[in-house]
């Protein structure tokens, strides 16, 4: 059975324009506990500065009526973030670096070793707690600083991740730009190391490749996938381009594909309805979009989540 990781609510929302109303979210996320995705990442507890669209995160998790069949996690940069996400009753954390030296400098101003000794404790807290934890590498296929990824790197780090006792490591394809043939490639070097059933995919759909992606994954054994409702949120480095692969279209097309799912398609429309009237209907046009990064926030994003920007060499 195919289980759908539904990140809406934090990948999507944490770039959105307009200021959603807490009690909007909340009412997103119990609509989308009722269609049978496996996992909802309801919020990250990040600095309130850098991104001030969940600030609230707390607020969502106390709210929300909880599923028992349904894992509601939280993403987390530090010990700070753990303690408020326990506080909050989260399930499981998600903690994240990346496959390039360069994106992680611009992002979070170190490099890959120093992103691993950053949150070694936060980890080691979590497994002590209980708590499963998810490692995301970001900018596992290509970079917008660095160009193609090797696979040989995704596989040190992710190993990395699971030797530190993560449960799951989810890769990346943070800029969109992956094709199915470069997924088959880094595939087939994670899974003679890795088993299937330790990794999860998490695609942007800025070249359209999205889909495909999460095809060619499934075909391989990969049985965890992440996508948003509606297409929330994500990478669009080109101008028009979409973000996060759309939990709808990844469900739909599996379920035609013959795999297993059993996830409500016109239930996670209903639950994107709940967002409609907040919603930004389209980013404002950019001089060049291309040519501006995040900063400051996990996922690289045209429209400067956290209100910093960085130029492109």
């Amino acid at each position: 059975m195919i289980r759908i990781v539904e990140v809406g609510p934090r990948d999507g929302l944490q770039n959105e324009r307009a200021d959603i109303p807490a009690p909007a979210k909340i009412a997103f996320v119990d609509a989308l506990s009722r269609t049978g995705v496996a996992e909802i990442e309801v919020s990250a507890f990040v600095s309130a500065k850098m991104i001030p669209r969940l600030r609230d995160a707390a607020t969502v998790f106390k709210g929300i009526r909880r599923k028992k069949d349904v894992i509601y996690s939280a993403l987390v940069p530090n010990m700070k973030g753990l303690d408020q996400a326990v506080a909050a009753g989260a399930d499981k954390i998600s903690v994240f670096t990346a496959a390039s030296e360069t994106f992680n400098h611009k992002n979070i101003n170190t490099g890959i070793e120093g992103s691993l000794t950053r949150f070694r404790p936060v980890v080691r807290q979590a497994i002590k707690l209980g708590l499963p934890v998810r490692g995301y590498v970001s900018t596992a296929f290509w970079c917008a600083y660095e160009g193609r990824i090797s696979p040989g790197i995704v596989l040190d780090l992710s190993l990395k991740l699971l030797d530190m006792g993560m449960q799951e490591v989810s890769i990346s394809d943070t800029i969109g730009k992956a094709t199915p043939d470069e997924v088959a490639e880094l595939l087939d070097c994670l899974l003679p190391k890795i088993p299937a059933a330790q990794l999860a995919v998490h695609f942007h759909d800025t070249y359209g490749q999205g889909i495909a992606n999460v095809l060619k994954s499934v075909s391989c054994g990969i049985e965890v996938v992440d996508a948003s409702a509606g297409g929330l949120g994500g990478c669009p480095f080109a101008p028009g381009a979409t973000g996060n692969v759309a939990t709808q279209a990844v469900v739909t097309a599996l379920k035609d594909a013959g795999f297993p799912i059993d996830v409500d398609v016109k239930g996670l429309t209903d639950a994107g309805k709940v967002l409609s009237p907040y919603l930004t209907a389209a980013p404002p046009a950019s001089p060049d979009l291309t040519s501006l990064a995040c900063a400051t926030c996990e996922f690289f994003d045209g429209r400067h989540c956290c209100g910093r920007q960085t130029r492109l060499s």
